[in-house]
């Protein structure tokens, strides 16, 4: 997964149409493809870090949901309803993470 900040996307867009009119004249720069490198590499490895903030938010949001379902169980009657209550929001909670982890993947 790659994330690109705003500038990185302007100064990788205008190299690669630098780059495009290079390639027509057949004489392509290698510091400019060196700078698409390094903006590349940025990009991956801010991605990386990324996408693996999104597994641990993933882990915990599961483990609250493990927890919630723990208290909806051992709750007394008159507490059931609330337990209820903050276990959907638990499981909303992991559906929002897993989904954010599959865009990031994809």
């Amino acid at each position: 997964m790659h994330s690109y900040t705003p500038a990185e996307k302007r100064e990788r867009n205008k190299l690669l149409r630098k780059g495009f009119r290079q390639a027509l004249a057949d004489c392509v720069d290698p510091a400019l493809e060196a700078r698409l490198d390094k903006i590349d590499q940025k990009a991956a490895e801010r991605g990386a870090l990324e996408l693996r903030a999104l597994h641990q938010v993933q882990a915990d949001a599961r483990q609250a949901l493990a927890n919630a379902k723990a208290t909806e169980r051992t709750a007394p009657r008159t507490d059931r309803a609330t337990a209820r209550q903050a276990r959907r929001a638990a499981e909303d909670a992991v559906r929002r993470a897993e989904r954010a982890v599959l865009r990031a993947e994809s």
